[in-house]
């Protein structure tokens, strides 16, 4: 969604979604510190053995902002320019090249088939992101449904 969205999350849910009252109660929790980040709907969603997609519809239907994309693709920077924290990678190693093309469906990969590579490979997930960028592939279908 984009800014001028800001406040009205719940809007791309069906009427009559209805909150979940224990991942509303653990957001709630992490917030404690001011803002709900990409990595805190992971943790609830590891931590409750939830889809991270039902932690996403739950901070929707609060009208909770989700900062700090772990792939660096939205809520960094300070006040209204909180968006990109990545730069094209200057070079691509060949593996995770071939390992991205191979990913790719029509110019596109998924944060999820990202979050997994970044696992295989044993990189950061922002490294990926950046080799993304590089090669001119679009990142789609955010866990959270936050794009």
């Amino acid at each position: 969604m984009t800014h001028e969205d800001e406040g009205r999350y719940g809007l791309k849910h069906p009427p009559g979604t209805k909150v979940d009252e224990a991942i509303a109660r653990a957001i709630r929790e992490k917030m404690a510190v001011g803002e709900f980040t990409c990595s805190m709907a992971e943790e609830i969603s590891k931590e409750m053995n939830v889809k991270m997609s039902e932690v996403g519809r739950t901070a929707d239907l609060l009208e909770i902002k989700i900062r700090k994309c772990q792939l660096g693709l939205f809520g960094w920077g300070e006040g209204e320019s909180r968006g990109k924290a990545i730069e094209p990678s200057p070079s691509v190693p060949p593996e995770m090249k071939k390992a991205l093309e191979e990913l790719a469906e029509k110019g596109a990969v998924t944060c999820a088939s990202l979050w997994g590579l970044a696992d295989r490979l044993r990189v950061e997930r922002r490294a990926l992101s950046s080799a993304c960028e590089a090669l001119g592939l679009k990142i789609r279908s955010c866990q959270l449904g936050t794009f």
